[in-house]
């Protein structure tokens, strides 16, 4: 009786419990930081929306039906295309993938199969950590003092290899990742059989992630895709068709689109937009594959 009556005054009086204070201050903070993030969303949204929609605008202004069939002209002719820049890109990011893909493989597979708890291991996760993050103008320096000076020009071959290093720790970190998601219990059974670590590795763990581990090179396939600082400084740029040496400045899309953009002629700008386009539907095209490589690994 002596507690109901100490209650009642301040039930009477009208004021709520601590309680109801405290829940009523976090249905507040609640709501304020929905409307901040959804705010937020919606300009992030504006924003890429609208360069999309430039992008979109300006690039199909710039296609014509020379567009993938003959090389880019000269300053002030009229006409021409990107084919040889389209071809050169091509070719360079064929050999950045061909030389990260293996080096990449067999780095994840020992920090996930024969490194785990070694200092080693600890050392090379952080400097592909470190190499992830690093400027892609930092590593086309690298290369560029590595190679090109030693050689005395531009080379494919230098492109080639700066974009290579720039995969690599996609894949080495996208390897590990799918490595470290296959069970034990698959291991343990390939040592049961007799196998050795190589080749359960090889007929297990490897065939177990596959998708996950395709994916990752298609990821770095999609990062290298568009890459312009590093080709500033190794491959460069030419008007002339892919010639099979790699040697000499090598036409690339990244480039021609740079060099194109900030050019005075209205017909080389055009072609920047046209080119633009063109990549940003490549890389496009190479995510909506490697989500569609995970969906069907999900659904077995």
């Amino acid at each position: 009786m002596n507690a109901a009556n100490t209650l009642t005054p301040a039930v009477t009086q009208g004021r709520p419990p601590s309680g109801g204070r405290v829940r009523s201050g976090r249905r507040v903070a609640d709501r304020t930081l929905r409307i901040a993030c959804t705010l937020a969303t919606l300009l992030g949204a504006v924003v890429l929306g609208s360069i999309l929609l430039m992008l979109i605008i300006e690039g199909l202004r710039g296609f014509s039906a020379t567009l993938l069939t003959q090389p880019t002209p000269g300053p002030g002719s009229e006409g021409g295309g990107i084919a040889n820049a389209v071809l050169g890109s091509l070719v360079l990011t064929f050999i950045g993938i061909v030389v990260a893909t293996p080096i990449g493989v067999m780095a994840g597979t020992y920090l996930a199969e024969y490194g785990r708890g070694s200092k080693l291991a600890d050392v090379i996760r952080f400097l592909n950590d470190v190499l992830l993050s690093a400027p892609s103008i930092l590593i086309g320096l690298f290369v560029y003092t590595l190679m090109v000076r030693p050689m005395g020009s531009y080379s494919g071959w230098a492109g080639g290899v700066a974009l290579a290093i720039i995969a690599t720790p996609v894949i080495v970190r996208t390897t590990e990742d799918m490595l470290r998601l296959v069970p034990g219990s698959l291991r343990e059974a390939g040592a049961a059989l007799g196998a050795p670590p190589s080749r359960v590795i090889m007929s297990v763990t490897w065939r177990a992630a596959s998708a996950g581990i395709v994916t990752g090179v298609i990821l770095a396939l999609a990062r290298i895709a568009g890459e312009t600082a590093p080709l500033l400084f190794t491959a460069l740029n030419n008007n002339s068709w892919f010639s099979a040496n790699l040697m000499g400045g090598i036409a690339n899309l990244p480039v021609m689109i740079y060099q194109f953009a900030l050019s005075p002629y209205p017909n080389w700008q055009g072609l920047a937009w046209a080119g633009a386009l063109l990549i940003t539907v490549a890389i496009l095209a190479l995510s909506m594959v490697a989500r569609l490589v995970v969906k069907s690994e999900r659904a077995r």
